[in-house]
């Protein structure tokens, strides 16, 4: 039966901090309990990274940034959702970040404005600015996996720390 740390071996992330994107280990001290594992950085996307290593979807959130525009200002905002539901970024999403248009930022603008690998961006260590959208369901499932702010690792946290994070909001964001 899959768990959330799966076959891996977690330690303290604070104790490794080169498997952490830089901000991301700037940042830890809002993710106090939050432990790291190396993986095969090819096999970081979800459901890749879930197979490999026998963690259970259920427990592993995936964070995508978003873009969108109201009167010329650009507003951008982190989502966490479980690898299992779907986020409403064009309604709830759209409507809470009140612009009339969003997509998901370009990967090249996202890397450079988190300093994070793309497939590896997590909420950790974002640009103090942006709000970070943290799912219901995310909340629910207690302990996620989450990027590490690179590809060849990743971060097991309790989800409590995610949504106290400076500018978290809990909402109802999956279909």
């Amino acid at each position: 039966m899959a768990t959330p740390e799966g076959t891996l071996s977690w330690a303290p992330a604070t104790e490794h901090p080169h498997l952490l994107a830089p901000p991301v280990a700037a940042a830890l001290g809002h993710a106090p309990s939050a432990r790291v594992a190396p993986i095969d950085p090819t096999l970081a996307d979800t459901a890749a990274f879930c197979e490999a290593y026998d963690s259970d979807p259920a427990h592993s959130a995936n964070c995508v940034v978003v873009a969108g525009k109201r009167g010329g200002e650009v507003r951008r905002a982190a989502v966490l959702v479980l690898a299992t539901d779907r986020a409403d970024i064009n309604g709830v999403v759209r409507r809470h970040l009140d612009v009339r248009k969003i997509s998901f930022a370009p990967m090249d603008e996202a890397v450079a404005l988190t300093e994070m690998e793309y497939g590896g961006i997590t909420p950790v260590g974002l640009p103090g600015d942006w709000p970070v959208l943290v799912d219901e369901g995310v909340m629910a499932a207690g302990t996620v996996v989450i990027g590490s702010g690179i590809r060849a690792s990743k971060l097991l946290v309790a989800a409590t720390e995610l949504a106290a994070l400076p500018t978290a909001e809990v909402l109802q964001l999956s279909l």
